[in-house]
């Protein structure tokens, strides 16, 4: 048996006036609690150093940047890496990366039990729009400040679990998943800053938004055997709601766990890895059952066509 217990780290709002510090001393008590319940792997949140700036339209590219983390880990985030390593728990977290070269990336890193970096992923589906937009309820302008990811979805071997990343909107769309699950995938982690309310659909209501995540978690973890550690950063931040539901999702795409409020907590369960095996042996046999003759289109077009 290959068992990892694994945490999942919902954080509370980030407003904007909270430093890196005081954000990173929130991270280190949850990291305790894992380390309380036995967890070797715990998993943070998209954008789990700073407030969700791409709610907010700037023009000033210092001001921009300010958002933005230049290395990993850092003078802020050194403690985090330093405590994981005192408990031997491996640690994934998103925050903004600026590049030596000068790009922007929405980033998520996956290191081993030592608090080494042993993985990185770049968000490659970015929703949202460019410039300000007065139709909506409020902004969403990832588009603006974010590249879209270099890195594809690559799975890493992190002490004898497969494990991949991906970020928020990349959960909506199934290619992530496939493309994770045809490298024999056991683990995907995502963290998320959803919009409790849809800036073009107000009524569109909280329960269908938690109910469309969920759907796409199961889902992905469903269709290809994985296990899946999905979690938010919640609550009201700089007067916005950010909807909570952090789930972890076994590979017959059941919910073994999940959070019950929008603050800062840490829920835990015991994963066998080898329970993956069962799905990628029988109806996911991808190298028996899949048709790749019926399947350019996926890759050949991106709108709608005809």
């Amino acid at each position: 048996m290959r068992e990892r217990v694994i945490g999942a780290a919902q954080m509370g709002p980030i407003q904007k006036s909270d430093s890196r510090e005081a954000v990173v001393s929130r991270m280190l008590a949850l990291l305790d609690r894992a380390a309380a319940q036995g967890c070797d792997l715990v998993v943070y949140p998209e954008l789990a150093l700073t407030t969700f700036f791409p709610r907010w339209y700037m023009e000033d590219q210092a001001e921009i940047d300010g958002w933005f983390e230049r290395e990993m880990p850092n003078a802020a985030t050194r403690p985090l890496f330093d405590r994981a390593r005192e408990h031997g728990i491996a640690i994934s977290f998103g925050y903004a990366e600026l590049t030596p070269e000068g790009h922007h990336f929405n980033t998520s890193i996956l290191t081993d039990r030592q608090g080494n970096i042993v993985g990185k992923y770049r968000k490659v589906h970015l929703p949202g729009h460019v410039e300000y937009d007065a139709a909506r309820d409020f902004q969403h302008l990832e588009k603006r400040y974010f590249e879209p990811g270099d890195l594809g979805f690559e799975t890493f071997d992190n002490e004898g679990t497969l494990m991949g990343m991906c970020i928020c909107n990349d959960r909506r769309w199934p290619e992530t998943w496939r493309v994770m699950g045809l490298q024999g995938v056991e683990l995907v982690m995502l963290g998320y800053n959803t919009p409790s309310v849809n800036s073009q659909n107000r009524g569109e209501g909280l329960s269908k938004r938690l109910y469309h995540s969920e759907l796409s978690v199961t889902a992905g973890a469903y269709q290809n055997a994985t296990w899946a550690v999905a979690v938010a950063k919640a609550g009201v931040e700089d007067g916005f709601p950010l909807m909570g539901g952090t789930i972890i999702v076994d590979p017959d795409g059941f919910v073994v766990a999940r959070t019950t409020g929008e603050g800062d907590e840490l829920i835990a369960a015991h994963c066998d890895m080898e329970r993956c095996q069962f799905g990628k042996t029988t109806i996911f046999d991808f190298a028996r059952h899949r048709r790749v003759e019926h399947y350019g289109r996926i890759t050949s077009q991106t709108g709608v066509e005809r």
